[in-house]
């Protein structure tokens, strides 16, 4: 069975995994000259199933006005003159009631808890080396953020998750390069069966087995047609340089990001995505006692500070309205206020790696899998901020639908259908 993936971040190279191993005839295409060299690129690099949580939230639109006119702010909204923006800004707005969020989160966790089962098997059969550690801590500067976050807690609470909550001092406990802090911490939430590590290292060690399997990978290349007859996907139109070349399949699956709106919108589809560019920086390590131990997270500013190996990444913000990928000096700024707030002797801020990325974000959060109304062409999109921590799940669930296997976990909500 020949399968084409359109796609070459963590999610379709996973999914590639999943399909040469049930002994597909595996084509990967990608634009860039390697795998993971976009939005899977300077993630946050957090693989946490028990904080996945929906962008659309109970308080989210007061946060958001909140920070709207702040130097430094998690979001940042410049509003456009378009319908597709306006359009998915109501759809995000309607899913910030508490029974919509309640539904949305706990479909993230579905899939994301079945990726950290998927990342373990794998990791039994192939112990890559991607800077992986161990424990997430959230840390909230007020009470505002506490009330945030209850939310989440109750279903972390419900679901029987295991967390801790914290105080200021059993934070510096878990995390002592705390003690050099220039603001303090109020409390904070563990999660001690959470993890990280690098996705884009992971991703290039992931693409050399796939081509040990067979795989057959694409760079440089991009689809400008996919050709439908009778309602099933037959091939597609590519261009590599100056040359075209049109290629057969038996199957396709779209996993291409933010890109996926262009691809899919000429066939009929519409996908409800839309490009929210996250930011980060990637610090060398100074001073290893003064570093987190782990990953962490300041809730008041969504931003992640995670330890890889020789480096602390720092990443978050969320930017609506500008699909560019240049970087903004607003939003580094925040990186480099959380980053000394929190570890102000861990690294030298000068020295810092800088990258923005476009994260396909739904309204509702919940990504895009499986099938779609045109016959052999599948989806497996729109994870938002969180392609990391379901990149497996989501590959095996994909895989197992292309090749006629019942995947694992219900499915159910975690489909185009659930737009319909």
């Amino acid at each position: 069975m020949k399968v084409v993936i359109i796609g070459g971040g963590i999610i379709g190279t996973a999914t590639a995994y999943w399909l040469a191993l049930q002994q597909a005839e595996v084509i990967l295409i990608e634009r860039e000259p390697d795998v993971a060299c976009q939005t899977s690129a300077g993630n946050a690099g957090v693989i946490a199933p028990g904080y996945v949580t929906p962008w659309a939230a109970p308080g989210m639109p007061a946060k958001v006005l909140k920070y709207l006119f702040k130097a430094t702010s998690p979001v940042v909204f410049r509003l456009r003159m378009s319908l597709r923006q306006w359009r998915w800004i109501g759809q995000w707005l309607g899913n910030c009631e508490l029974e919509r969020y309640r539904r949305n989160k706990l479909r993230m966790q579905r899939i994301a808890y079945y990726s950290r089962d998927c990342l373990h098997e794998f990791l039994g059969r192939h112990p890559f080396d991607y800077g992986r550690s161990q424990g997430y801590l959230q840390l909230f500067r007020s009470r505002f953020d506490e009330q945030m976050a209850a939310p989440a807690l109750a279903l972390l609470q419900e679901a029987g998750i295991a967390h801790r909550q914290l105080t200021a001092a059993q934070c510096l406990a878990v995390e002592p390069g705390l003690r050099h802090a220039r603001v303090q911490v109020r409390s904070g939430l563990y999660l001690p069966d959470d993890e990280a590590g690098d996705c884009a290292a992971f991703a290039r060690q992931l693409r050399r087995l796939c081509e040990e399997m067979g795989v057959q990978f694409r760079f440089d290349t991009v689809v400008s047609d996919i050709a439908v007859e009778a309602g099933q996907v037959r091939g597609l139109q590519l261009h590599t340089g100056g040359l075209r070349e049109q290629i057969d399949c038996a199957a396709l699956v779209v996993a291409a990001g933010v890109d996926s709106h262009a691809l899919l919108a000429p066939l009929g589809i519409r996908v409800p995505l839309y490009p929210v560019k996250g930011y980060s920086a990637t610090i060398p390590i100074l001073d290893t006692e003064a570093a987190p131990r782990a990953a962490v997270m300041d809730e008041s500013f969504k931003t992640a500070m995670t330890r890889m190996d020789g480096v602390v990444r720092v990443a978050g913000t969320a930017e609506l309205g500008d699909e560019g990928l240049q970087l903004r000096q607003a939003c580094l700024r925040t990186l480099r206020q959380v980053m000394q707030d929190w570890f102000p002797r861990a690294g030298e801020l000068g020295a810092a790696r800088f990258w923005v990325g476009r994260r396909p974000m739904t309204p509702d959060g919940p990504p895009l899998l499986g099938p779609t109304p045109i016959g052999r062409l599948f989806l497996n999109l729109g994870h938002g901020s969180t392609g990391w921590a379901m990149s497996l799940g989501s590959g095996r669930v994909v895989a197992d639908l292309v090749t006629g296997r019942t995947p694992a976990i219900d499915i159910d909500g975690l489909t185009l259908a659930r737009y319909r």
